[in-house]
C-alpha cells in the first residue's frame, strides 16, 4: 500500500511540474501575440503594402484583455496580407 501511495504522488507531482512547466504566463502570451503583429506586418511591408501595427490598449487591463486587442490586429493583418497574396497570385 505504501508503495502505491508512494507511485502516485510521484505522479501527482511530476504532473503538475510538467503543467507548470509548459504553462504560458500573462506576459508571454501577451509578447507573443505582439511579436505576432510585428513579424505579420514587416511581411507586409515587404510586399509592398501600407501597413499599421499600432494598437490601441487603452482598456485593456488585464493580459487576457491585451492579448485580445492583439489577437484581433493579427486577424485585421492576416486578411490584408490574404488579399494581397490572392492578388500577387492572379
Amino acid at each position: 500500500m505504501k508503495t502505491i501511495t508512494k507511485v502516485t504522488l510521484a505522479l501527482l507531482t511530476a504532473s503538475a511540474m510538467t503543467t507548470a512547466a509548459f504553462a504560458e504566463t500573462g506576459i508571454e502570451r501577451v509578447q507573443s501575440a505582439k511579436g505576432s503583429v510585428e513579424a505579420l506586418g514587416v511581411t507586409l511591408e515587404n510586399m509592398g503594402a501600407n501597413v499599421d501595427t499600432s494598437v490601441d490598449l487603452n482598456g485593456a487591463y488585464t493580459f487576457e484583455q491585451k492579448t485580445a486587442v492583439y489577437n484581433t490586429k493579427h486577424a485585421e493583418l492576416q486578411n490584408q496580407f490574404d488579399a494581397l497574396h490572392a492578388q500577387s497570385a492572379e
